[in-house]
């Protein structure tokens, strides 16, 4: 049962009553019961400044027209006098301002990766630094934090700090720039404190006093995009948090399988998914590509599971989780959940916002436990939203790990950039339930009869089965009472044809319950066994809590039990029959002949020689293509089916009629194969018994007049070569009676000698004579000219010649220019590190 099964769809509202652009690319989740979501292509009150981008805060339970926007900077953009002449500084349109969003207590972090600031007055150039703004004191304080901003801005101007972002626990800021120092990428940490400490307005650079980064290094490191995403989390052992993971591995880190052009790394989080005490580590490869059946790559995206087993020690937990939507970028984000399903091991959501049905987009919702993650998801969410000219993009962005409604399950938001709308997930409460079930007795024997039945005035004494069951739930945060009726109870026996349905309303339950068998001969199989099932559900009328939220079944419950009862068998002790069945198969000819319909009527003799009964036994007849089937042999005899529902009083005698009409000179015998075969589970088959017929050939002269014929001639026609070979070789003419042969070749002109049979001709009052001949096929060679060998070489040479010809005057063989720069290949991918 899927933990997240209920959705409220949101679409915020600006304070001016317009709908924002590209909505909710980012969100976040502060304090307990409101959210801020990044809308980086809104227009705002900027002047001069087009889609310079926005933040938005939306209490939670109020409506969406109470949604409004956080004045991080309400400046457009900035110049400075020199000469006495204005000169523009910086440029906020198109920077993507909430592309980034995190919050801490009650300090937002938004960020620009795109803003730009001109380094030299002289040059219409500017750098693609990125700043960030620090909302702090609920609101009352901003200021702006731009680390990439530099005197010295060698190797920063693509900075683009603020392309991924997060919070340690203690309050620190950890920014990623994967453009720094020729796109090595940077990842830069300071307290919120001292930012907020080191700003003064107006002042495009500031030192802040307790900032680390990272340094350039060597050449070889260039492209590497260090702070594409970053995530933070306890590694070092030392229980200092911080340490941001992104593309450079300590070289500790061994094992990361990667795949030239996955993006590994796309998208990274930590959480304690095993719960023991140490962060784990979880990575997006959102372009991995996985060999389909028919052998071609397909794009279909991985999300790679480190178990931290000790400090800077990570375990690769196999196997992998896959995606199975092509195009669909699975492991696009991934965000910790928290404990949804309260089983004391915390969950993540991962997207795959191109998959799904019309690429609509999917969330899937994996749970933890003592091993890592589980393989398959225990939910999947579908996006609400078809694909468009933009598409959906469900997924693009997702937070979780708050609790918004306060009903002790935390929730998730659900970001959808394609169409300006988040989606709000709230977690249903989880009832554990468990259930026993028990038949007694399990075996039963049908000639004690325990129980009397009324039929009218009628008793009748038949055999009885006791069920008995008993139904525990527990649960977390439940609305009302578990002793209250939030059950619906329901046991179901079936027997053959009886059933009987029990309903009650109670937590926990113990009943018993009676059960009629059927009459003896309505079993046609006494060998299965009897199912019992029981199987329970939450009552739909249950209470719901105070948001209209009604408690589920925890999707790892099984609300179906099953046991067993078995028929008392003659067969033993361990009431298992062993039969021992035996086959004897006769037929009416031993010979088929070519060109007649030959009818065939086979006889079997099955018999079982072992324990017990062989209960439904049947007999296998497996046909020669030659072969057709026309029905049950019948005679003054009594004919018995071959299929019985128990033992079937063997030795048991059937007889079965076929023809063979569709003979081969090509092969000399046709077979067919018997067998019997019963449902026993030990030794319920009989050995194969062939039936086989030898292929014939006959040539029949007959007379079908009134009188005796004075003189036949019989005239025999036969090729005896082709193309200059041999076909046949006459050796001598055998006779017998009153009959004269002659041949217009010389015959057995070789004087061969061989050792024949003689076939009888005879020539009675019948008037019937009758040739047996034996026919043979030669070897026959088909040679092709050697003249027609070379013009179809040369045939095809001068077609060859001709298609390069044509494939050179369209450029066939001109050599392509590469398709980009390194720069072009760094396209900026927010929703990513935002999500990290």
């Amino acid at each position: 049962m899927p933990p997240l099964p209920t959705s409220m769809p949101v679409m915020l509202v600006g304070s001016n009553g317009s709908r924002m652009s590209k909505l909710c690319l980012f969100l976040s989740l502060i304090c307990s019961a409101s959210v801020v979501i990044g809308a980086p292509k809104a227009n705002t009150r900027q002047v001069n400044v087009k889609e310079g981008g926005s933040v938005f805060y939306c209490p939670w339970g109020l409506s969406q027209s109470d949604c409004h926007t956080i004045e991080f900077d309400n400046e457009g953009d900035r110049t400075v006098l020199l000469n006495n002449t204005e000169h523009q500084v910086d440029f906020k349109s198109h920077q993507w301002f909430g592309a980034t969003v995190r919050s801490h207590g009650d300090t937002i972090l938004a960020c620009a990766p795109l803003y730009s600031w001109r380094t030299e007055k002289d040059t219409p150039l500017s750098d693609a630094t990125g700043t960030c703004y620090l909302s702090a004191h609920n609101f009352t304080k901003f200021v702006e934090y731009a680390p990439c901003q530099i005197s010295d801005a060698v190797g920063q101007g693509y900075c683009q700090g603020g392309f991924s972002a997060d919070f340690t626990t203690d309050g620190k800021v950890v920014l990623g720039g994967p453009g720094s120092y020729f796109w090595q990428g940077q990842v830069i940490s300071a307290a919120k404190e001292d930012i907020i400490k080191a700003y003064y307005p107006g002042y495009f650079i500031q030192s802040v006093e307790s900032q680390i980064q990272t340094r350039q290094v060597q050449a070889k490191h260039d492209d590497s995009y260090q702070g594409y995403s970053v995530a933070v989390g306890e590694f070092s052992g030392d229980q200092v948090e911080g340490k941001s993971i992104n593309f450079h591995w300590p070289k500790s880190w061994k094992h990361f399988y990667l795949q030239m052009g996955s993006y590994f790394g796309y998208a990274v989080a930590t959480t304690d998914i095993n719960s023991d005490g140490m962060a784990d580590l979880l990575v997006g490869a959102p372009m991995f590509m996985v060999r389909g059946s028919d052998g071609r790559l397909e794009e279909m995206g991985r999300v790679y599971v480190y178990l931290q087993r000790g400090p800077l020690s990570l375990e690769l937990l196999l196997p992998h989780l896959t995606g199975t939507q092509v195009f669909g970028r699975f492991g696009s984000t991934i965000t910790p959940l928290g404990d949804l399903n309260q089983d004391g091991f915390n969950d993540v959501a991962i997207s795959c916002p191109f998959g799904g049905e019309d690429q609509q987009g999917l969330v899937y919702i994996y749970n933890g436990y003592s091993e890592g993650l589980r393989e398959k998801p225990s939910q999947v969410i579908t996006g609400q939203w078809a694909a468009g000219t933009v598409p959906a993009s469900f997924g693009f962005a997702l937070r979780g790990a708050k609790d918004l409604d306060m009903n002790g399950y935390p929730d998730l938001i659900v970001g959808a950039f394609g169409v300006d709308k988040a989606v709000l997930y709230r977690s249903r409460p989880i009832v554990n339930a468990s259930a026993t079930l028990t038949v007694y007795p399990t075996m039963i024997n049908p000639e004690e009869k325990n129980c009397m039945i009324t039929n009218g005035n009628n008793s009748i004494p038949v055999s009885c089965v006791n069920l008995s069951f008993c139904i525990s739930a527990d649960g977390k945060h439940l609305p009302g009472i578990l002793g209250e009726p939030i059950f619906h109870i329901c046991t179901l026996l079936q027997v053959r044809k009886l059933s009987l349905f029990l309903q009650t309303a109670s937590d926990k339950k113990l009943g018993m319950c009676f059960f009629l068998l059927q009459d003896e001969k309505d079993f046609r199989d006494k060998l299965s066994s009897i199912y019992v099932a029981l199987n329970f559900s939450l009552d739909p009328k249950a209470a719901a809590d105070s948001h209209g939220l009604r408690p589920i079944l925890n999707y790892q419950s099984a609300n179906v039990v099953e046991q067993k009862a078995q028929i008392l068998l003659d067969c033993g002790e361990d009431n298992i029959c062993v039969p021992d069945l035996k086959l004897v198969v006769q037929g009416n000819r031993k010979e088929v002949y070519l060109g007649d319909d030959n009818s065939l009527t086979l006889t079997f003799n099955a018999r079982n020689e072992g324990e017990g009964g062989a209960y439904e036994a049947e007999l296998y007849v497996v046909l020669p293509p030659e072969a057709d089937y026309s029905g049950i042999a019948r005679n003054n005899e009594v004919t018995r089916n071959a299929r019985h529902s128990e033992n079937p009083q063997l030795p048991l005698w059937a007889g079965l009629r076929f023809t063979v009409p569709r003979l081969k000179d090509a092969h000399k015998t046709v077979q067919f194969e018997l067998q019997i075969r019963s449902k026993n589970e030990n030794n319920s088959h009989s050995e194969v018994v062939p039936y086989k017929l030898e292929v014939v050939v006959q040539a029949d002269l007959v007379n079908n007049g009134p009188s005796r014929i004075s003189h036949t001639l019989l005239e025999l026609r036969c090729p005896l070569s082709v193309q200059g070979h041999t076909l046949l070789y006459p050796l001598e003419f055998s006779t017998e009676g009153p009959i004269n042969c002659t041949s217009d070749k010389h015959m057995n002109h070789l004087h061969l000698k061989v050792s024949v049979s003689h076939a009888d001709a005879h020539l009675s009052g019948s008037n019937e004579d009758k040739s047996d001949m034996v026919w043979n096929k030669p070897d026959i060679e088909n040679s092709v000219p050697l003249w027609i060998i070379i013009l179809a070489i040369l045939a095809g040479l001068l077609l060859l010649a001709l298609l390069i010809y044509v494939l050179y005057k369209f450029g066939f063989f001109k050599r392509s220019l590469p398709y980009g720069t390194a720069m072009e290949k760094a396209q900026l991918k927010p929703q990513a590190a935002s999500e990290a």
